[in-house]
């Protein structure tokens, strides 16, 4: 998926019941979300916000930080822009329509430095574009800042035939797991780009990566 209009498509009804769903398999987006260090007065941008489930629990947790999302799908983005509002956090989060390849903290938000962190929940598997996804990512932290990933991994400890039914059920939604991906975070770690951190969720089943920009 990469157009508004299909990402539009694939949300106009189940928007309305993916914070529902999801949270049975979408593993370590709380650990993610734990585990950033920031400190007050950071700027985190989620990049494929979905219905801002991650930027709410972000918020409340660290009333300290100012939240900003970013996705491809208005539909989504109406569930999230309720969602927000209902909460009284519209102060604190701010959202807006764009592709991930084409985020800019200037244009997109208006704002006149990077963010502090930014990350990928459940994202990245999504973009057929993802090189321009992380590329994008990097130029809009600041240096010394983090992006991080939390993504499906190749559940290499799981049976053969869970592998096997949870591919089939994320081919449904085009998420598959890239091992390309992960390749390329390397790369870019021993080009000396950044440093890459990678740590396994339940069995390999989800991977959580820091790459930390130099």
């Amino acid at each position: 998926m990469a157009t508004t209009e299909e990402m539009d498509h694939m949300y106009r009804r189940t928007r309305y019941v993916y914070d529902l769903t999801r949270k049975y398999y979408l593993l370590g987006r709380d650990r993610l979300l734990d585990e950033m260090e920031l400190r007050p007065g950071d700027r985190v941008l989620e990049i494929g916000c979905g219905t801002a489930r991650n930027l709410i629990r972000l918020a409340r947790k660290r009333p300290d930080i100012r939240c900003y999302g970013l996705d491809a799908s208005n539909e989504m983005l109406a569930t999230a822009t309720a969602k927000v509002k209902a909460r009284r956090l519209q102060e604190r989060i701010t959202l807006k329509h764009c592709l991930a390849e084409e985020l800019s903290y200037a244009q997109t938000f208006e704002l006149n430095a990077p963010f502090d962190a930014a990350f990928f929940s459940y994202s990245l598997s999504m973009i057929p574009t993802w090189p321009q996804a992380i590329d994008a990512a990097l130029a809009n932290i600041k240096r010394g800042a983090a992006f991080h990933v939390v993504d499906f991994w190749d559940q290499a400890s799981w049976p053969g035939w869970f592998r096997w039914l949870l591919k089939r059920w994320l081919d449904l939604f085009h998420v598959r797991y890239r091992p390309e991906l992960l390749e390329y975070l390397h790369e870019l770690d021993a080009k000396g780009v950044g440093t890459l951190t990678l740590r396994s969720v339940a069995g390999r089943y989800a991977y959580l990566a820091t790459f930390r920009k130099l």
